[in-house]
């Protein structure tokens, strides 16, 4: 793509009207792994009497959180884990279907950790935490890695790494290779 310089930080694209800002880095590597971890021993603490937990990981990035947690999850604690990717349209999830991959026989009676990477606005964790009710779970335990503390929809976050207070035009971009670790303001 090209890109038409504006200013010294903003970059304009020829055909769009989308703007990329300058990034803040907020923290990186070891900062992002320890809060990863401190997340992962919370849910330890909380879930120390339970022989199996469900994750789900919203797609993309909360996906990609809830593989390190779980990944981390097994190599401390002994407790079975049951992996789910959940998979919704974050503009408009009252449109289009909500799917859980694998597809799980059922979700009753079990204890599930909805993981998505930044909460925003609340959308996207409040129509994901709908979905899930629909079976009757045993409980439902909301994770995130940073909560901007921006809510229009009634839903918090049991498990943060980070929380931020930000401007409503800022947006939290979240990075998680392996060994490059880092969130950023942009």
């Amino acid at each position: 793509m090209i890109f038409r310089r504006i200013s010294r930080f903003h970059f304009l694209s020829l055909g769009k009207t989308k703007f990329m800002a300058k990034r803040t880095l907020i923290l990186q590597g070891k900062k992002v792994r320890q809060k990863i971890e401190r997340m992962v021993h919370q849910i330890i603490e909380e879930f120390y009497k339970e022989k199996q937990v469900t994750i789900i990981g919203i797609k993309n990035k909360g996906a990609q959180l809830s593989k390190i947690i779980k990944e981390r999850l097994e190599e401390i604690d002994p407790f079975k884990i049951e992996y789910l990717e959940l998979k919704l349209d974050k503009d408009d999830s009252l449109n289009h279907p909500i799917n859980l991959m694998p597809k799980p026989d059922t979700l009753a009676n079990k204890r599930v950790i909805l993981i998505d990477d930044v909460l925003n606005s609340g959308r996207t964790m409040i129509y994901a935490t709908r979905f899930i009710l629909d079976e009757p779970v045993k409980s439902l335990t909301t994770l995130c890695l940073v909560d901007r503390i921006h809510r229009r929809f009634p839903i918090k976050a049991d498990i943060v790494g980070l929380s931020l207070s930000t401007t409503i035009q800022e947006h939290i971009l979240v990075d998680l290779k392996d060994g490059k670790e880092a969130i950023y303001l942009e």
